[in-house]
């Protein structure tokens, strides 16, 4: 059974919000090396990858189910931030907000009757659980040491070391 009109417009929406997702955190790695904050810069690195990632995702998962991929124009994200718990706060804001996309995306497809979509959105449900816990972990981590410069080094020293790994979605 071929995918929805209806499915296959929500996951091409999504698409371009998971690019939107890569641009941001890009925006906050040049932001951050700029400020000369290397392990902050690399771990959104890593992240934008990450976010390009669940963008292809999106993309071979509706191919496969015989949708077309109809790629729109990507907002352009904020360029600037203030420190760095300025930049964590952001990505606590929109991470909640990307889960709430594919809570609505697993509604639709249950709505739908889509248990292939089902299947599939079950991954990012859990992947977004993760996303959030981490972004929130670490804004309270840089908010401790804000004023700390020791703890401060230590922690973007920490971020710094974090590499980026394939997901395997579905």
């Amino acid at each position: 059974m071929a995918i929805s009109k209806k499915m296959e417009q929500a996951i091409n929406d999504q698409i371009n919000a998971e690019f939107y997702s890569a641009y941001l955190y890009l925006a906050m790695a040049c932001q951050a090396d700029d400020m000369q904050l290397k392990g902050l810069a690399s771990w959104f690195n890593v992240q934008y990858q990450e976010e390009v990632a669940h963008a292809m995702g999106f993309v071979n998962y509706l191919q496969e189910r015989g949708g077309r991929v109809v790629l729109q124009a990507i907002e352009q994200p904020r360029v600037e931030w203030p420190d760095a718990v300025a930049m964590f706060e952001q990505t606590c804001e929109h991470e909640a907000y990307v889960t709430s996309r594919i809570n609505d995306l697993a509604a639709l497809a249950v709505e739908e009757k889509d248990f292939a979509a089902t299947q599939f959105l079950n991954w990012y449900v859990k992947e977004q659980v993760e996303e959030e816990a981490t972004a929130a972990d670490i804004l309270g981590e840089l908010r401790l040491a804000k004023d700390a410069p020791g703890a401060m080094l230590f922690l973007l020293r920490e971020l710094g070391t974090r590499t980026f790994v394939a997901p395997v979605i579905g």
